[in-house]
């Protein structure tokens, strides 16, 4: 059986960011897909899913996908509730062996898993039974970084429906992101056929390719960044003691931006009145969260101590050690 002209499941998320180990769900969707389907003719096999993350929604996250903080919280539903329902749709399906589609797969199996064990949820592995990552999934991503490998420009979601001919009409909402993912991964296959295989013998192959893939990209980046650090596993980042410290720094260091951001803005006021002390106080405590989460950026990236946090007997062993 080849998996591109069976049933398949698109999936797609919508977040708060592009950190797994922080990101919330806000928006997702999950479709019963055959291939010649439209998103015309879908609507009676959409799961359709709007969270309230809990958290508030970056502006940065608000311009990708529309949906703003005070939508999420008036219209969306609880959290859990959501991730919840998300995990029994896609373990059904897997379950049954039909193949989940997501673009990037990495990404949204990972924030899936993150905010089931937020919620102290059963994960999707124990859902579907045991420890072996979920399968068999399908990443039009990885499939077609590993079947023209050396093609130039990008290789989101938009480009790749634009050089398949797959229309894609309302990027970043996750129904037609999950649509055109399933639609993507389809072309694919009909391009190369030596990806028209049993879908168990796809996702091993995936399994291999994606943590070759990351291997070059990590390789690559630290051309300019000796730190940078790629995940090699796919579809979905295991939880580790360490993975689980950096989350909760990673979390932390957002959240101190956010209250950063809270300083008032005084513009050309400046120079016309001065500021209240409660002005003033208000811009000096923004100013410390401010500093604060940079430095546990840079800790967080390059694992040690910042310049301006260390000791003069540090900074000397840093500089003999460069």
């Amino acid at each position: 059986m080849t998996w591109h002209t069976e049933p398949l499941l698109g999936f797609d998320l919508e977040t708060t960011g592009i950190n797994v180990e922080t990101a919330r769900i806000v928006t997702a969707a999950a479709i019963d897909y055959k291939p010649g389907d439209s998103i015309d003719t879908l609507p009676d096999r959409s799961r359709l899913w709007l969270a309230d993350p809990g958290v508030r929604i970056p502006a940065e996250a608000t311009a990708v996908h529309g949906v703003t903080t005070e939508q999420a919280r008036a219209n969306g539903r609880p959290a859990a509730a959501v991730a919840d329902e998300i995990a029994d749709v896609l373990a059904a399906a897997l379950s049954t062996g039909i193949p989940v589609v997501a673009m990037n797969a990495r990404y949204d199996f990972t924030v899936l898993d993150r905010e089931l064990r937020r919620h102290n949820l059963r994960t999707l592995q124990d859902r579907i039974g045991g420890e072996v990552t979920p399968g068999p999934v399908v990443d039009p991503f990885v499939l077609d970084k590993q079947a023209d490998k050396y093609r130039r420009g990008s290789r989101k979601l938009e480009a790749l429906a634009a050089h398949y001919g797959v229309a894609l009409a309302a990027a970043h909402t996750a129904d037609a992101d999950a649509l055109a993912a399933a639609e993507v991964a389809v072309a694919i296959a009909e391009k190369y056929p030596q990806l028209q295989v049993h879908p168990e013998q796809l996702h091993a192959w995936q399994v291999r390719w994606a943590a070759e893939q990351a291997s070059g990209l990590q390789e690559y980046l630290r051309r300019t960044d000796s730190h940078a650090v790629v995940d090699s596993e796919w579809p979905l980042v295991p939880l580790t003691e360490e993975r689980k410290v950096r989350g909760v720094l990673a979390d932390l260091a957002e959240r101190w931006e956010q209250m950063a951001k809270s300083a008032p803005d005084f513009g050309d006021e400046l120079f016309i009145d001065e500021p209240t002390p409660v002005q003033l106080q208000q811009f000096e405590r923004a100013a410390t969260y401010g500093r604060a989460a940079a430095d546990l950026r840079e800790v967080l990236r390059s694992g040690r101590i910042p310049h301006g946090l260390m000791t003069d007997a540090e900074l000397d062993q840093h500089s003999t050690a460069q």
